[in-house]
């Protein structure tokens, strides 16, 4: 089988849907199937040279083609003539997330033919409007898709109140590495220990440094959270624009001493640091499904989410070891902490049972495996 896959981004990015994307492709391979790509190149400007990768620019819009739209006619004319000899190969297509490359893609396919799978991951549905005066490409090819898979329970709910309810919708969540393995507490202090990290207590984040990431509240709780347990640390892995701003809280709060920005660490690091957290902490705003707060749960680390809809899926899943506050309520986390810090355990033999179940590369894989069989079959009918 041929699969051909249209995603904003691929390695080195680190957007869900630039890994996702990558590591089907991988599994696919591992099984025998040809797989092709259709992306945009990585942010940081330089493509990787691969075989299996079409990359097509980002389209440079004036504000004048933005009032007109000529930019987007220009990128789509691009995106159709570039991706043509690419689908007429596909046995099955799978778009990933929105945007004109994703949307231009999923009308090609359907144009010659293919089957098409879509997958959303949280900003489609989150952020959807309907388009009234000029073409709806996103919704268009939704409803056209043979399947559809989503992220979380929630963002289909969400997608169902908007008034996109279709058939051949499926939730599957994000794959966890096996690097995330669990980790009693004399592992944890082990690994903690090989870190050369002395706190007696230690939170984690792992989240781009943005406002939606709630980096600031995490901080902002650290205050009385200090002055309880003066020896703990705050590790936060990720970069962004925000950085200068979250150092500055830090300094103002009083806890500069207590936080540490480690920038963009690599999975196998971020493995070790969520092994040897005591908690995983997540304040974020917005989520659909937070693989990273899997990958700690995995670790054997209890986690504290600010409750948007997927720490609130979370919770519902793994129960007590994930523990939701109020978002943007720093007060709110520092006695979710002084709780934890009071009873300080690992997570509970059934949270990694789930995980296993449901979360493992296997157990994702086999479950695109079949949502590809019935986009074909369905297609053929």
């Amino acid at each position: 089988m041929t699969i051909v896959h249209f995603t904003p981004h691929l390695p080195p990015d680190q957007a869900a849907n630039a890994l996702l994307p990558f590591q089907l492709g991988e599994w696919a391979k591992a099984r025998g199937d040809a797989v092709r790509f259709v992306a945009h190149p990585p942010a940081g400007g330089r493509s990787p040279h691969t075989p299996d990768v079409t990359w097509i620019a980002r389209t440079e819009r004036t504000p004048l083609q933005r009032v007109f739209r000529t930019g987007s006619i220009a990128g789509a004319i691009e995106i159709r003539r570039r991706a043509r000899p690419i689908l007429e190969r596909a046995d099955v297509v799978h778009i990933h997330s929105n945007g004109l490359l994703a949307e231009v893609g999923a009308r090609l396919a359907k144009d010659l033919g293919k089957p098409v799978v879509m997958t959303l991951y949280g900003t489609e549905i989150w952020h959807y409007r309907a388009k009234r005066f000029r073409p709806d490409l996103f919704t268009r090819a939704y409803r056209a898709a043979d399947a559809v898979t989503f992220y979380s329970q929630r963002l289909l709910e969400r997608a169902a109140e908007l008034g996109l309810s279709r058939p051949a919708c499926h939730v599957i969540y994000p794959p966890v590495a096996a690097s995330f393995a669990f980790h009693d507490t004399a592992a944890q202090q082990a690994v903690k220990r090989s870190l050369g990290i002395t706190a007696e207590r230690l939170l984690v984040n792992v989240k781009r440094l943005h406002p939606l990431a709630g980096q600031r509240y995490l901080i902002e709780a650290m205050k009385p959270t200090v002055a309880q347990h003066p020896s703990t640390e705050l590790i936060i892995c990720g970069t962004g624009a925000l950085l200068p701003e979250l150092q500055a809280v830090a300094r103002s709060t009083g806890v500069e001493r207590h936080v540490r920005f480690m920038g963009l660490v690599d999975n196998a690091m971020v493995a070790r640091y969520s092994a040897a957290a005591d908690l995983f902490v997540l304040p974020s705003v917005l989520e659909a499904l937070p693989t990273v707060a899997v990958e700690a749960l995995a670790s054997g680390t209890p986690v504290i989410s600010a409750d948007n809809p997927g720490g609130v899926e979370l919770s519902g899943m793994f129960a007590d070891d994930v523990a939701v506050v109020p978002k943007e309520d720093p007060s709110a986390l520092a006695t979710a902490i002084a709780r934890a810090f009071a009873h300080p355990r690992r997570t509970r033999p059934e949270t990694a049972a789930t995980i296993e179940e449901r979360f493992r590369a296997g157990s994702v894989a086999r479950a695109y495996w079949d949502v590809y069989a019935e986009a074909i079959s369905s297609h053929r009918a």
